[in-house]
């Protein structure tokens, strides 16, 4: 309507002034409501080819939308496994800050199997100071053995000596039975280094690598009984918290709740444009933005990121093939704004709707030396037309509340 009034002040305007003052009709003589189209033709067919250009200029060149949302992130509250809630620590909503204690899962496996752990343990602590008392022991033997040894192997050596001095005062029975006696206490001693050796190795080896384990199996005993505490990952807020003791979750299929970033929704906003602008929306393109949650307010924004890609054109790989009818609506061009201002959002509720319009600017392509008249004449228009959008989007934003308000459906 406003692009209407503006064109007709350039068309209807000035050809009813001419059909008045030039010709000397007259409205409700010559020019008659059932006169209107022969007698302003002229100015009825420019207004509406003004209007339609004057339209199209300005939604190109400077678009708009209606789609477009303070989008913000959740979180999902789960447990690593499943269980029964044991005991809850927050309300049903309220803000948490990181590592915060939020609810408990019955524990009576873990805590039982960090008991069994702890047993494991002083288990092998007390087997560690009885495998000191049998190094003692067998090094007792081995003394023994090698005493035993010693007296076996002297007593053959002082028959042996006795034999060669006056052979036959010996008899040679005795000297056999003193070589076997020998190498069985040869073999005594042996078994009872050997003893030494194994009770030193269980000591000093074997003991201690059992307590290393023991004690990592009771590190994760500990870090599962700590599972069974569930807290919050970023600073944030929970709401709608409904989780009851004795309830199950489970983390595949039934979480226990949503929690909301602390900074999620309130930095920026992302609007859907249609395909038609995405040669014109760029990085760094001025915005504005106006917010159902804060009515009456405009919000200068800057285009800092479009994406790439369209949403609706997206697949995946799957057991059917894609059929391109499967597409039933366009997407829209998703373009991210974030405020021209510090704490420029302050007051708008995450995941309010909002309307948000773009504006092009053609100051780089105006500053070059080599431009035509015509062309700069043109550049200078569109970049003044988006005035006119500006105008409509205040207009809007005056009229939010009332049509809300007074002429919505309650």
């Amino acid at each position: 309507m406003l692009e209407l009034m503006l064109c007709s002040l350039l068309t209807i305007f000035p050809d009813y002034l001419f059909r008045r003052y030039g010709q000397g009709k007259r409205l409700g003589k010559e020019i008659t409501l059932y006169s209107v189209w022969f007698e302003l033709r002229w100015g009825l067919v420019s207004c509406l080819m003004l209007t339609v250009a004057v339209i199209t200029t300005v939604f190109y060149n400077h678009p708009s939308t209606s789609k477009a949302t303070a989008f913000f992130r959740t979180v999902p509250i789960a447990p690593e496994a499943v269980g029964r809630v044991a005991q809850v620590y927050v309300g049903f909503s309220g803000r948490v800050a990181q590592g915060e204690p939020l609810f408990r899962l019955d524990s009576a496996r873990q805590e039982a199997e960090l008991e069994v752990a702890r047993r494991k343990l002083v288990e092998i602590d007390a087997a560690l100071i009885v495998a000191r008392t049998d190094i003692v022991a067998a090094e007792g033997k081995a003394q023994e053995a090698k005493g035993a040894y010693q007296q076996a192997v002297d007593e053959l050596v002082t028959k042996q000596e006795l034999q060669r001095r006056n052979p036959g005062i010996v008899a040679q029975r005795d000297i056999e039975r003193l070589e076997v006696a020998v190498s069985q206490r040869a073999g005594a001693l042996e078994a009872a280094n050997a003893a030494t050796q194994s009770a030193q190795a269980r000591v000093v080896s074997l003991l201690p690598a059992e307590r290393a384990s023991a004690e990592a199996a009771l590190t994760q005993a500990q870090v599962e009984l700590d599972k069974m505490v569930v807290r919050a990952g970023v600073t944030g807020r929970i709401e709608q918290f409904s989780l009851k003791p004795g309830d199950i979750v489970n983390p595949m299929m039934r979480p226990a709740g949503l929690l909301i970033p602390e900074e999620s929704g309130r930095r920026g906003v992302q609007a859907g444009f249609s395909q038609l602008e995405a040669q014109i929306i760029r990085p760094g393109m001025i915005a504005e933005v106006a917010c159902v949650s804060k009515p009456w307010t405009i919000i200068p924004m800057v285009v800092t990121q479009v994406q790439d890609y369209i949403a609706a054109g997206q697949i995946r790989a799957g057991e059917q093939l894609f059929d391109a009818q499967q597409v039933t609506a366009p997407g829209t061009l998703l373009v991210f704004l974030e405020p021209l201002f510090e704490n420029g959002l302050d007051g708008v509720t995450p995941g309010s709707s909002c309307v948000a319009n773009a504006y092009s600017s053609n100051y780089d392509k105006l500053a070059s030396p080599g431009i035509g008249m015509g062309r700069r004449f043109a550049l200078h228009a569109i970049d003044a037309l988006g005035l006119v959008h500006a105008m409509l989007l205040r207009i809007n934003v005056i009229l939010l509340p009332i049509k809300a308000l007074v002429l919505g459906s309650h």
